[in-house]
């Protein structure tokens, strides 16, 4: 017989002190709980977990070390009707383990019901089809390592997927590319920091699996958007398979990105799992206490509520699923070292009864909690429920990725409908969605592209979705891309075409990074990455999603451009405000922003609303930055205009007087096709002169501080 001890009830999951381990698991609804050892050749030893104090079932054996498998059996009651599936043939994930061997192996008995009659309990035995959970080694020697802190107004937010991003990436090692240790590579990293990209945000690295029905297809879950555990690394993602060592990968990962100054943003699924609707498989959660878990019918508990597309819905008012959230927050924190998480459909997370509550039980529980009230917090502030499309109305502490950003500068550079007056906004902060609820431009996460959606590339080659390869007839993915394929669907040889294109793709990032609030780059797309026209490539573990580095060559002008951009906003405070812009004169007689017509009078309110106005110009003022900076010191820039031209022609536009620069010199033009050198001071334009602008195209002129005697009184 093995010897157990009592053990105690917390910390949940399994815990190894150096002598042996401590075993917890929380159920409520659960008569008896088994622990499920398993030895190198599968063969499993059961032990009775007796032991219960607040709901959760304990103990601890001695000698069980690091790389021990095990999972949990749940004796209790199986009636769905009242929301209960436990079912002991079923070995179950543990909510809390820090990591995970093997993957899922589809078969009937993952499923708790009987295929040829749903109504009967299944009892064929899951364990050879799941993984098993995995003891780990918490030790990892972290050295010096220590949070960048970047303030947010001078963060770069570089979107990536740990394995498209090294998949095939010349310079990372075969067995590393794909993995943790891929994207710690030395070149790796050298390729953020020449973007000056200060953060980035992984796709979920939790540990996932693939549904049923793309298996079935001969496809996978690429994306990861389907946790079963959240606070295990992706196995799928460590270089060595050794079991357990995606953790010290990881921490590795981290401890190389922070050494760089890169911070680490994680992607994270807490408004569901994978576990689905009521015809789901028994995983995890379901198996062990299904009501706490999940959110439920109240008419009829067999079926769950779905806010978020993929069956069901964490029950973020159940106690124990809340805390399972924070304690996995927590460890990603303080274990794991990372420094803020996007949160996946977070309007889901917000729902008390049906609708999105902004001071719900999560929000409040965040606000107060002194490690993860101080990182990085990112929402997708919507989810697919009624009332789910939230951007604006999330509490001050958060910072949302602004959808209205993205559809916006979208429309504008298709030239569609009267998009001017809201291109302005967006490209001034956002502030009429975020001032209202005391934040500032920062809690703007800008973005044209991301993983969900069309490439940068795509988005200017093709005017419709091509999903064929996802093998749903082409019917998933959004149909409302607001994209333009500049005159031909897809690939073309028209040098016209092409010529159009590249500078829609340019003016796409000059918008992006030239405007207040916090600029989102997704992965490949600084070198024209492209996914045939895929929208919804969640499937694709293959070529069409992985980074195709040998464009770095091909697409050699474009990357120059993005660091050109990067380099400008890094060095320029002017575009890192933290404050929104008033528009009206100070003490001083000066104004922060100022907007003009092609003609280069000020607008009017007529000037904004003619309902097909496509062009403007913006005075931005380096003299006049309302913040102080880190010691309280006035910050002063040198002062830019931004001349855009949205329309299909060519326009002069005239400069202003000299009461706003006596002269002016151009360091972004997104009519060239190469990036412009930094300006010799004999390239300058007089104030008031006229400066082409081609059709769809941008220029960003500078006027040099020691030239700036007037702007005291300017506008």
């Amino acid at each position: 017989m093995r010897e157990v001890w009592p053990g105690d009830s917390y910390p949940l999951g399994g815990t190894w002190d150096g002598v042996g381990t401590n075993f917890s698991v929380f159920s409520e609804v659960a008569e008896r709980v088994e622990l499920c050892l398993f030895d190198d050749e599968g063969r499993e030893e059961r032990v009775d977990l007796t032991e219960v104090d607040g709901l959760c079932w304990h103990g601890y054996l001695p000698g069980i070390m690091p790389g021990q498998r095990y999972g949990f059996r749940v004796h209790g009651p199986y009636d769905p009707a009242r929301g209960h599936r436990c079912n002991p043939s079923k070995l179950l994930l543990d909510p809390y383990a820090k990591a995970v061997e093997g993957e899922l192996t589809w078969h009937q008995a993952l499923f708790s019901y009987d295929f040829t009659d749903p109504s009967r309990m299944n009892t064929e035995d899951s364990a050879p089809y799941m993984p098993k959970n995995v003891v780990v080694n918490p030790f990892f020697d972290w050295g010096t390592d220590r949070p960048p802190r970047t303030p947010y107004h001078q963060t770069v937010i570089y979107e990536a997927h740990v394995r498209g991003l090294t998949m095939r990436h010349p310079a990372v090692p075969e067995e590393q590319r794909g993995t943790f240790a891929g994207l710690a590579h030395p070149a790796v990293i050298d390729h953020l920091l020449s973007l000056g990209v200060t953060a980035v945000e992984l796709m979920p690295v939790h540990q996932f699996v693939p549904e049923h029905a793309l298996v079935a297809r001969g496809l996978t879950n690429y994306w990861g958007y389907n946790t079963i555990s959240y606070l295990a690394p992706h196995n799928g993602y460590s270089s060595t398979g050794q079991r357990g060592q995606q953790v010290q990968e990881f921490k590795a990962m981290v401890k190389a990105l922070h050494e760089a100054g890169i911070e680490v943003i994680l992607d994270v699924v807490y408004n569901h799992t994978a576990e689905g609707d009521h015809m789901g498989p028994t995983l995890s959660f379901r198996g062990i206490d299904n009501a706490a878990y999940y959110r439920l019918h109240d008419g009829d508990r067999r079926y769950y509520l779905d806010y978020t597309g993929c069956g069901n819905s964490l029950n973020v008012r159940s106690p124990h699923a809340l805390q399972l959230i924070m304690d996995s927050l927590r460890y990603w924190v303080l274990e794991m070292h990372v420094d803020g998480f996007r949160f996946d459909l977070a309007s889901a997370l917000a729902r008390e009864l049906h609708d999105v509550d902004r001071l719900s039980a999560f929000f409040d529980i965040i606000q107060q909690d002194p490690v993860i009230s101080q990182v990085k917090l990112i929402a997708e502030p919507w989810d697919v429920g009624p009332g789910g499309y939230q951007v604006g109305n999330f509490p001050p502490l958060w910072t949302e990725w602004n959808g209205k950003y993205r559809d916006t500068v979208r429309d504008f550079w298709r030239g569609h409908g009267s998009a001017l007056p809201e291109f302005a906004t967006r490209l001034a902060g956002s502030q009429d969605l975020y001032a209202p609820s005391a934040r500032r431009p920062v809690a703007s996460i800008n973005f044209v592209t991301c993983h969900d959606g069309f490439t940068l590339n795509d988005l200017v080659s093709y005017d419709r979705k091509h999903n064929e390869d996802n093998g749903e007839d082409n019917r998933d993915g959004t149909d409302d891309n607001r994209s333009w394929n500049c005159g031909a669907e897809g690939p073309v040889e028209d040098p016209e075409i092409i010529r159009l294109r590249h500078r829609q793709r340019r003016n796409f990032l000059a918008t992006l990074f030239l405007s207040q609030g916090v600029p989102m780059l997704t992965a490949g797309d600084e070198f024209g990455r492209t996914q045939l026209g895929n929208n919804n490539a969640y499937c694709q573990d293959n070529e069409i999603s992985w980074v195709d580095w040998s464009l770095v060559h091909v697409e050699a002008d474009l990357l120059a451009f993005v660091r050109r951009l990067s380099e400008l906003r890094r060095d320029h405070p002017v575009f890192q405000r933290r404050r929104f812009f008033h528009g009206r004169k100070d003490g001083n007689g000066m104004r922060d922003i100022v907007w003009f017509t092609p003609g280069g009078r000020e607008m009017s309110s007529a000037d904004w609303h003619t309902g097909y106005a496509k062009s403007l110009a913006v005075y931005l003022n380096g003299e006049a930055i309302t913040e102080p900076g880190p010691r309280g010191e006035r910050i002063v820039d040198d002062s830019f205009l931004l001349l855009i031209n949205a329309h299909h022609e060519k326009l002069d536009f005239t400069l202003p007087g000299v009461d706003f620069g006596d002269a002016w010199q151009v360091v972004i033009d997104t009519a060239e096709d190469k990036p412009r050198e930094e300006p010799s001071p004999e390239e300058r334009i007089p104030a008031g002169s006229r400066v082409p602008v081609i059709g769809r195209s941008l220029q960003l002129l500078r006027r040099a501080r020691s030239e700036s005697a007037r702007s005291g009184t300017a506008g």
